[in-house]
């Protein structure tokens, strides 16, 4: 069995992968349900109230999960996705209530410009929870030798070579003005600059 094909198995059944995404390596697993996400958040020592983004293979797929994405939130996705964004969008019925921490109607988003094996994985499963493969608090990976020991250990691993190393940029839209809430690999500025021209 390839490495794609370890991951696939894994997240579908509920278990941990570390794969290459757009941005640094991701610790994954299948968000459909609570007891996977609980044993991401285990394996990387992250707070039960810190949310996690919801990472789909595309847009559809994306608006499949949460249909209650319109009107402007659906704007401003088809704007910025595809692309290194995390997007805090409105969840008004508290979908996902284990991605969403200390705001359960609100919810991160991704739809990550993704190739190669971290591509792979993510375009036949569809739809993951992921965040970045380190201990809470520690660097972002860069390489597969950078995902600590611990989170190595638990999961099956995809390597991808070196990454860009910056992690997505997150902005939050739930409220009447954007806020960044971590600047990243893209520049939130441009971010605003084109919701602006559509919103």
């Amino acid at each position: 069995m390839s490495a794609v094909e370890g991951a696939v198995v894994a997240i579908r059944g509920g278990l941990l992968a570390v794969i290459p995404t757009d941005t640094v390596y991701g610790l994954a697993t299948s968000p459909y349900s609570e007891p996977p996400v609980r044993r991401l958040y285990a394996a990387k020592g992250r707070g039960e109230l810190q949310p996690t983004a919801l990472v789909a293979a595309d847009l559809d797929l994306l608006f499949e999960c949460i249909p209650e994405l319109r009107g402007r939130a659906a704007t401003i996705a088809r704007a910025l996705l595809p692309g290194a964004y995390t997007l805090i969008l409105p969840n008004p019925a508290r979908r996902f209530r284990w991605l969403t921490g200390a705001r359960p109607e609100t919810i991160g988003v991704r739809v990550p410009q993704l190739a190669g094996p971290g591509g792979e994985v993510l375009g036949r499963v569809g739809v993951i929870v992921a965040t970045s493969a380190n201990l809470s608090g520690g660097p972002d990976p860069r390489t597969l030798d950078e995902v600590p020991e611990e989170i190595r250990a638990a999961a099956v691993l995809v390597d991808g070579g070196e990454l860009a190393g910056m992690p997505s940029t997150v902005i939050d839209f739930t409220g009447p003005e954007p806020i960044v809430l971590r600047e990243g690999a893209v520049a939130a500025a441009d971010a605003l600059r084109v919701v602006g021209s559509v919103v």
